[in-house]
């Protein structure tokens, strides 16, 4: 049996689908009251639990051999935010205590990219640099660099954990609409976008489901593997999704010392209305850091690879068509 926290999120589903498709007996930890829509009709078992609570990470890891677990909280806001550390980081405490305690055989533990320490520009990131717990970029940052280090102490204390560190995920199965997903939907819309010159290194959501589990299959005790894809302008994104979908549509570049203007309020303007940020101060310096990331290690040691990104476009286009999440035809 595997166990699958976060299962419900962009990777946690996509994971589920693939290790279904493998033949594999998959339970799903849920949040009580959560969206299971991304389960739907997949036969996955799902328990309700929370990572906050052990007890209920105990009764899910029963018969359980291989934990992965995604389960997280992502903030692209300034600032310090209590809840992003404590699911993020105790959380993963939890996890980890529940594994030793139900003997499991591995765990594969997604962090992230932004965990890893930041490289200047002209320098290969790669997972020589290490965590950085004291990263001055983002709470979220923070939260998940300290989270890995407790996953590496784990391991070295005797349980059998590895570390994927995705860099930004795209594609299909993208049920609660992630940032550059919605950039995508809405540019399949014909919508006119507003963007911000920049580019990142960005993953299909399915390279990065496969790249965990053949790190589970072949990663070494306690190693960290980034997987990446290749790196993509924002601008080149926009025309990509325009030569998909063979629609026009008016795309107005902002200056960018505007765009860093304008980000000073927008944090204010989210947490006023409630809005899911897009566009903050965070967003901004993802977009101009160093994004020269290499997945040689992952390459090498698990046969990691990562598809060409049109091909990643293209079904990200055609899956939110085909789930009525593109209001007009492409």
């Amino acid at each position: 049996m595997i166990l699958v926290t976060g299962a419900t999120g962009h990777i946690g589903n996509v994971l589920v689908r693939k290790l279904l498709e493998q033949g594999n007996k998959v339970r799903a930890l849920v949040w009580r009251g959560e969206d299971t829509t991304p389960l739907k009709d997949l036969g996955v078992e799902q328990v309700v639990g929370d990572v906050l609570d052990l007890d209920s990470l105990e009764s899910a890891m029963h018969d359980v051999e291989i934990v992965y677990h995604l389960a997280g909280i992502i903030s692209i806001m300034p600032g310090k935010n209590p809840f992003v550390w404590k699911v993020n980081v105790e959380g993963t405490r939890n996890v980890l205590e529940a594994a030793r305690r139900a003997s499991i055989q591995r765990l594969v533990y997604t962090s992230s990219i932004h965990a890893i320490a930041r490289a200047p520009h002209g320098v290969a990131m790669d997972e020589s640099l290490g965590f950085d717990q004291n990263n001055p970029y983002g709470e979220y940052d923070r939260s998940k660099a300290a989270a890995s280090l407790e996953v590496q102490k784990a391991a070295a204390d005797g349980l059998d954990a590895v570390i994927v560190c995705p860099t930004g995920v795209i594609g299909p199965y993208d049920f609660r609409g992630s940032e550059l997903g919605e950039v995508i939907r809405s540019a399949s819309e014909a919508k006119t976008m507003f963007y911000v010159e920049g580019a990142y290194d960005f993953v299909d959501v399915r390279d990065v489901a496969d790249g965990m589990i053949a790190a589970q299959a072949h990663g070494r005790h306690g190693e960290s593997y980034i997987l990446s894809g290749q790196r993509l302008s924002v601008r080149y994104m926009l025309e990509t999704v325009r030569e998909v979908t063979g629609k026009a549509f008016a795309s107005i570049k902002i200056p960018f010392s505007l765009a860093e203007y304008a980000a000073r309020f927008t944090p204010w303007y989210y947490q006023r209305t409630k809005a899911k940020p897009r566009f903050t101060p965070y967003s901004l310096e993802v977009l101009q850091s160093n994004s020269n990331i290499s997945h040689a290690k992952a390459a090498l040691e698990l046969g990691y690879r990562a598809r060409p990104a049109i091909e990643t476009i293209t079904d990200t286009v055609r899956w939110f068509f085909e789930n009525r999440r593109i209001k007009s035809a492409v």
